[in-house]
């Protein structure tokens, strides 16, 4: 699968080790900056990974800033996006398998490089449940939370 990747000026000595993680699950990375520490603002690139994602472009995304609770907070603004902060591999996988997480928001001022490949595997690695036999609480609960999207 198609992975975008992108992150502020905190996020971007993280960001070659994400690269390599998603390269090493055997995913294809869409390095959509930045490409340097120098500053810029976050929710452009929060919007970026969305966008490569609202497209087709990519299926699922990892956004890195300072602490993720920045780029969580601007990816989830976006209509269709359902971002989660994952520094633990439970986390990571659960959310996708149970919430249909489509997007990892690390901070790299909190975690280090082994436990962002790690991370990075687990959300790669999973896939949501909720249409598999004995599941399907969580597609009822993911559409509950697609409905408050809609009414908002």
């Amino acid at each position: 699968m198609k992975v975008a990747v992108s992150c502020d000026h905190a996020g971007f000595p993280l960001k070659q080790t994400v690269l390599e993680a998603v390269r090493a699950a055997g995913h294809e990375p869409l390095d959509l900056g930045t490409h340097s520490t120098a500053a810029v603002d976050y929710p452009d690139y929060a919007e970026k990974a969305a966008h490569a994602i609202l497209s087709g472009e990519a299926e699922r995304g990892i956004m890195l800033c300072g602490s993720a609770v920045g780029a969580n907070i601007a990816a989830n603004k976006i209509r269709g996006i359902y971002a989660g902060i994952c520094h633990d591999t439970y986390s990571a996988h659960q959310g996708v398998e149970h919430d249909d997480m489509n997007v990892l928001c690390l901070g790299a001022r909190i975690i280090g490089p082994e436990p962002a490949r790690e991370i990075v595997a687990a959300f790669l690695g999973a896939r949501f449940v909720g249409n598999d036999p004995g599941q399907e609480r969580h597609k009822r609960r993911v559409g509950k939370i697609r409905k408050l999207e809609d009414e908002s």
